[in-house]
């Protein structure tokens, strides 16, 4: 996540209650990518200082866990500029160009110079920030999938160039020897019905065969991963994209939040100050006096009851809205406690946090180094297969 300012509600319905989740079922890597946000940034700079803290703090106050995930800062990681400058290298310059996200943030954020080359390569940066980790899934929305493609195609043609190490065939038949003589011979028997008959099955129940293997190190497992397409060593495993639900979040005006439409409410707002921005919202133009009938689904604030409000709540607002049995400001009631409700404890823990900076940088350290030894593992056999560890 970029820290380019204040976390609000969009950010936690969107990522941070679906990151909350994940952590409990894979090993999760999550970072604050302040790299990235100097590609749009690098001119107002102090931003993302004040905002690194502050964002690892809303994570913790919202449940994301350094025990059961690794947290840490993207330019305490050098591996990542590392594993980048090195795949810019093999990086085709129109499979940047053609990036979905390239042009359409180039004409939505005018007011930026998006000029630059690091602009143009934050796709590949992304690339790199996936593959020095080995990810198998990537949590992303719709309309980021189009950046785990490119890493895709990106992992492919580095292995392609690069995954025929020295003695790879020998390397594979004495890793299949490890296998033991059943798993073996199934292995054999499956990879060749993939590679003669194309048989996606048999594909993978050797995949399966390989993943359950606790006789085999991770480099052998990587060769017979290889080996089973007919190709060679897989050093940059293709990840996958873990679609997440679309946030489902409204701003204050209807639109998605974001804080470039100044529509947001903050994690972190004096409970005040949200109910006085939610009290202000607008409403239905059709009711411009209390006993105007409306239409909920014309209103913003409706939008809010989807997040909020059970269902009696809702046919209590659609019903009065209609009838004008209650006014805006009954109807936008519910919601206001709902969310001060849903911020409080946050609030609370995010306090706790603040008041101990000490912790809150401990935690970081701790996966900051966590993150350099499992990125470092992953660069030493991309130096290696790419000549670059001279003995």
């Amino acid at each position: 996540m970029r820290p380019t300012g204040k976390l609000h509600l969009g950010h936690y319905h969107g990522v941070l209650r679906n990151w909350i989740r994940l952590q409990h079922e894979f090993e999760c890597f999550f970072f604050v990518a302040d790299w990235h946000a100097l590609t749009t940034h690098y001119d107002d700079a102090g931003i993302i200082e004040e905002s690194v803290w502050d964002m690892v703090i809303d994570w913790l106050a919202t449940g994301v866990d350094p025990d059961s995930a690794t947290l840490f800062l993207q330019s305490r990681v050098p591996q990542h500029a590392e594993l980048y400058t090195l795949l810019s290298m093999i990086t085709p310059l129109p499979w940047l160009e053609r990036v979905p996200t390239y042009k359409d943030q180039q004409i939505r954020l005018k007011d930026k110079d998006l000029a630059t080359y690091g602009f143009l390569g934050y796709p590949l940066l992304q690339s790199a920030d996936i593959l020095v980790y080995r990810a198998g899934q990537v949590p992303v929305g719709e309309d980021q999938a189009a950046h785990v493609e490119l890493t895709r195609e990106i992992a492919r043609r580095f292995n392609h160039f690069y995954g025929r190490e020295p003695g790879f065939e020998e390397k594979v038949t004495a890793a299949i020897k490890k296998l033991g003589k059943k798993a073996a011979k199934l292995y054999q028997q499956h990879r060749k019905s993939f590679v003669e008959k194309g048989d996606r099955e048999a594909l993978e129940n050797a995949q399966e065969i390989l993943e359950n293997q606790q006789n085999i190190s991770l480099g052998d497992k990587e060769r017979l991963l290889g080996y089973l397409e007919g190709g060679g060593r897989i050093i940059l495993p293709e990840p996958n994209v873990l679609l997440t639900p679309a946030a489902k979040m409204p701003g204050l005006d209807g639109q998605k939040m974001s804080k470039s439409y100044n529509n947001t409410i903050s994690l972190r707002d004096a409970p005040e100050d949200i109910e006085k921005a939610i009290r202000t919202m607008p409403t239905d133009p059709a009711r411009v006096r209390r006993t105007d009938p409306g239409d909920p689904e014309k209103c913003p604030v409706w939008e809010f009851h989807h997040v909020y409000s059970d269902e009696k709540t809702k046919e209590w607002v659609m019903e009065g809205c209609k009838s004008a049995g209650i006014g805006c400001i009954e109807c936008k009631k519910p919601v206001i406690e709902a969310v001060l409700a849903e911020l409080e404890p946050i609030q609370a823990r995010a306090r706790e946090f603040a008041s101990d900076p000490t912790l809150v940088r401990n935690i970081i350290s701790h996966g900051n180094a966590h993150a350099r030894e499992v990125a470092e593992e992953t660069m030493q056999e991309v130096r290696e297969a790419m000549g670059l560890e001279y003995h």
